[in-house]
């Protein structure tokens, strides 16, 4: 008897809040990412969000940063706001970025990240999030449903 693997192949958790009204960018951008399920509710350890916020501004000038690079801003920036620099450490800051990638909203492409393709948040949710990872994993879950079905209908 084979048994399934308990490991998933992709995971997304998606979270519906209050319509924005943040007038600070950061918490729009914190509340983006606990809606994205990159943040858990009443989590402190929130630096995916200074490393969401540093390519997103980088974006704009379309230019692309090295690990390196992205840890040097994210740490002025906090600096900037007088905030702690816990989470700072070169391997927390790649680990961010291995999230941000998961979910398509980064890209890296030879040792350099980059918003994907430099779109804007909203085209990367509709041709990205929501066609691939949301979408692929309905259909999945509807080949579970299909199977049940199928076995309630056979008996087994």
């Amino acid at each position: 008897m084979k048994v399934s693997r308990e490991t998933p192949l992709s995971e997304i958790t998606l979270r519906k809040y209050e319509k924005p009204s943040f007038k600070d960018f950061r918490n729009l951008v914190k509340k983006f990412c606990l809606c994205l399920g990159l943040l858990q509710i009443g989590d402190s350890r929130d630096i995916v969000v200074d490393v969401l916020i540093v390519l997103l501004k980088n974006s704009k000038k379309k230019k692309e940063l090295t690990s390196i690079e992205i840890r040097e801003e994210v740490i002025n920036y906090r600096k900037k706001r007088k905030m702690s620099l816990n989470g700072t450490a070169h391997s927390n800051i790649r680990r961010q970025l291995l999230r941000l990638r998961e979910l398509m909203l980064v890209e890296k492409k030879r040792n350099r990240y980059r918003i994907t393709e430099f779109l804007r948040t909203k085209e990367i949710l509709n041709q990205k999030i929501k066609l691939y990872l949301i979408n692929d994993t309905l259909l999945r879950i509807e080949e579970y449903c299909d199977e049940i079905d199928r076995q309630i209908l056979t008996n087994k």
